[in-house]
């Protein structure tokens, strides 16, 4: 019968709800007189024209207060509210009329008696139809506990009420005071309770409502809750809380931060602001992941002007209005300035330096997806190792102080032309920082009695795999999740440094307020993951189980596919030994060989060529020369092997 009314037309649902409100003026009119004369009465005389006075006031005041353009089965307090204000005005009308006619028979508190009446039932009418309408309890295909009985619990919980597809069964909060009382009825549990309680009351989804809860208990919450049948899911933020925008679509899958298992790395917000504060700054790869949060950070960091660099029309658009919103909003005061240019175009990159005089450079323009550079060779070495030569040539020329490099723990020992051609572009900034005489014709000061000394501090950041990025496994892995499976995994024993965009892009910038010149920064970033384990994780936490030999049933199969053409099992961050500590606890320096820049310069002339030329077999060879390291195809050492297993 619901589904009936529900699929009736719009002024059909109207004239019935209008229908209804007249016949219970009439009732409520009638128990007015019947309470007031103390009988059951019957209208007689002028009686008659009060009852029709009910209706004929009441139902224009509805209209034009708007409650029939209300969808009923969402009724909330606010159309309650709303109802109480046009009753009110009504019952004051009521009353002045009769106060006004002074009809004989009628007395004067049946005026304020029918519209009491007439409000209890009309909230009364609008509290039913929701409950039946809407047949939540019954339909709700979400069984749903809060974690958090707090503030941010109870207002998810209120922004529930008309949310046809998730039925709040049950709270849990760390306070156990809290234990065994209840929130609107939905009864408060302990957090040791709740494998009995998800079992008991069938619980299909979990949402944390934690939003100040420190990092460190939210991780020990979620992995309490891993081994339980249940969907984990977290709210957006406090913002949209407070403004009673919660609506189910804005609940969210665990962020990224959780999927690391680890505390992320707390920022030196002092040391980030160094060379930032009111100076003129250049990133290049300002559209990608990284060089996206990059400008974020560095426009929050009060840089003066922020050059956004990329030669992605759409990348670089999207940054930009999204910097733009906040300039609106007043939450950044940075000039904004897009600029459409390559790296691989050194004359536009020498006219834009020229212009607009960087203090700081931070290079993360490159070609970063492994199987498509190697697919690629000549295309990933010209804008891997040449973009970076001509930004340090641009950079030394224009006088600029600070060049910072965004690298990878690929260049470490690298078996694929990215993680070499990453390598390669270490190796330029390194020979550059330590050359004794100009390796360009810069412009220069007399340095006839004194040697000669780079103008620009260059600097090298090297961190592993960044959760979230474009070319990140965690949105595949979420796509594949959605559509039933399977996951696809390379290898089951291929490992990786995981970290967070946020993390990536505050340590390029702690980095190059710490360089001295020519320096390798990588990030202690604890133990690395196990791919296969990360895909593991993603399945229970969205309440799903592996499906495999020992769980033929489970809903979600990992299928492993092969490595791909230069991907390692293992990644490292150091090629040397004995990393030195930094001014930051988790930022290490690094210690490794490099070229001078007469050798190196030789070498990069004919790797130019033979990408030019696109000849594979010189691009390899001279790769091997340069990155003594780079194993094309080759497992890895079998010290790394050992110690990553």
């Amino acid at each position: 019968m619901p589904s009936t009314i529900l699929s009736w037309p719009r002024s059909a649902k109207r004239i019935l709800v209008l229908s209804l409100d007249l016949c219970m003026s009439l009732v409520a009119m009638w128990l007015a007189f019947s309470l007031r004369l103390d009988t059951l009465h019957w209208p007689d005389g002028l009686q008659w024209l009060v009852y029709g006075l009910g209706p004929a006031l009441a139902l224009p005041i509805f209209i034009h207060a708007g409650l029939y353009r209300a969808i009923f089965r969402y009724t909330g307090i606010q159309a309650l509210l709303t109802t109480g204000k046009a009753v009110a005005i009504y019952g004051a009308v009521l009353l002045l009329t009769l106060l006004i006619g002074k009809w004989e028979g009628i007395p004067r508190s049946v005026g304020i008696l029918q519209p009491v009446i007439f409000l209890l039932l009309v909230g009364a009418s609008r509290s039913l139809g929701w409950l039946w309408l809407a047949g939540r309890t019954a339909a709700a295909p979400h069984r749903l506990l809060i974690y958090g009985a707090g503030t941010a619990g109870a207002q998810t919980a209120a922004g529930l009420v008309s949310a046809r597809s998730y039925h709040l069964l049950a709270f849990a909060d760390d306070d156990t005071s809290k234990a065994g009382r209840s929130i609107n009825g939905v009864r408060v549990y302990a957090p040791e309770a709740l494998p009995a309680t998800v079992q008991r009351l069938g619980i299909t989804d979990v949402l944390l409502a934690l939003p100040s809860v420190p990092r460190q208990r939210r991780q020990q919450i979620i992995e309490s809750l891993r081994p339980l049948p249940v969907r984990i899911r977290t709210l957006p933020g406090l913002t949209d809380l407070a403004s009673g925008k919660v609506t189910v679509t804005d609940f969210q899958d665990l962020d990224i931060e959780d999927l690391l298992g680890r505390p992320p790395v707390a920022p030196h917000l002092p040391l980030m602001q160094q060379h930032i504060a009111g100076q003129v700054v250049l990133v290049t790869g300002a559209g990608g992941s990284i060089g996206s949060e990059l400008c974020r950070q560095l426009a929050q960091l009060g840089a003066a002007q922020l050059l956004l660099v990329d030669h992605s029309e759409f990348a670089l658009y999207s940054i930009h209005q999204e910097l733009q919103a906040l300039a609106h909003q007043g939450l950044v005061q940075t000039q904004l300035t897009p600029l459409l240019a390559s790296v691989n175009n050194p004359q536009r990159m020498a006219e834009l330096c020229s212009l607009h005089r960087p203090v700081c450079i931070y290079h993360a323009a490159a070609y970063k997806h492994v199987p498509m550079v190697e697919a690629n060779a000549a295309e990933g070495i010209q804008n891997n190792v040449f973009g970076t030569l001509n930004m340090v040539r641009v950079a030394l020329e224009q006088g600029v102080g600070h060049f910072v490099l965004v690298s990878t723990d690929k260049a470490v020992r690298p078996t694929n032309v990215m993680g070499a051609s990453k390598r390669v572009a270490e190796l330029v900034l390194q020979a550059m920082a330590h050359a004794t005489q100009p390796p360009f014709a810069i412009p220069q000061e007399n340095t006839e009695h004194a040697p000669w000394r780079s103008p620009t501090r260059f600097s090298m950041v090297r961190f592993g795999n960044v959760l979230g990025s474009s070319g990140s496994v965690i949105p595949l892995f979420r796509q594949q999740i959605a559509h039933g499976g399977p996951i696809t995994v390379t290898h089951p024993e291929v490992t990786r440094y995981f970290m967070t965009i946020p993390e990536a892009a505050q340590l390029v910038l702690q980095a190059g307020a710490m360089a001295e010149g020519g320096d390798v920064f990588v990030l202690d970033m604890g133990e690395p993951i196990r791919i296969r384990e990360l895909a593991e994780r993603m399945v229970t936490l969205a309440g799903l189980t592996v499906r495999d030999a020992q769980h033929p049933s489970g809903d979600i199969a990992i299928t492993f596919t092969g490595l791909r053409p230069g991907e390692k099992l293992y990644e490292e961050l150091l090629i040397g030994d004995n990393p030195l500590p930094t001014a930051h606890p988790r930022i290490l320096r690094a210690q490794e060989e490099r070229f001078d820049w007469a050798t190196l310069s030789a070498l990069l002339t004919r790797l130019q060529a033979a990408a030019l030329a696109n000849d594979p077999d010189g691009m390899r060879a001279l790769l091997h020369t340069l990155v003594p390291g780079y194993q094309p195809d080759q497992p890895d050492p079998p010290e790394v092997a050992a110690q990553a297993a």
